[in-house]
């Protein structure tokens, strides 16, 4: 059993027991978080299709961590007129664990 839900702007598909990392969220490690934007609930016998989201299904998840990505580089560079700029960016995410599909 999977499904797709949205977060962050992203989609993303989760099965039970699955880590994965998504756009910062509110909340401390530990605790619980439920995603009710689901798209696509698929099992060994249907399929619901959301138009957009299902109604009443809701995937469940725990915070595992709260962090920070690499750093990613930026670097701007216009030859013959001294200009040279260099950035840096670290985008916050949060880590989470998928405990239940509904």
């Amino acid at each position: 059993m999977f499904s797709v839900i949205e977060t962050g702007g992203k989609q993303y598909k989760v099965s039970v027991g699955d880590k994965i990392k998504v756009e910062k969220l509110k909340g401390e490690e530990g605790s619980k978080i439920v995603f009710d934007k689901v798209l696509l609930i698929s099992s060994d016998k249907d399929t619901k299709i959301g138009q957009p989201y299902i109604e009443g299904s809701k995937v469940s998840g725990e915070i595992l961590t709260q962090g920070r990505d690499k750093k990613k580089i930026s670097l701007r560079y216009k030859p013959k007129k001294r200009v040279r700029v260099k950035r840096g960016h670290r985008q916050p995410h949060t880590e989470v664990k998928i405990t239940d599909i509904k």
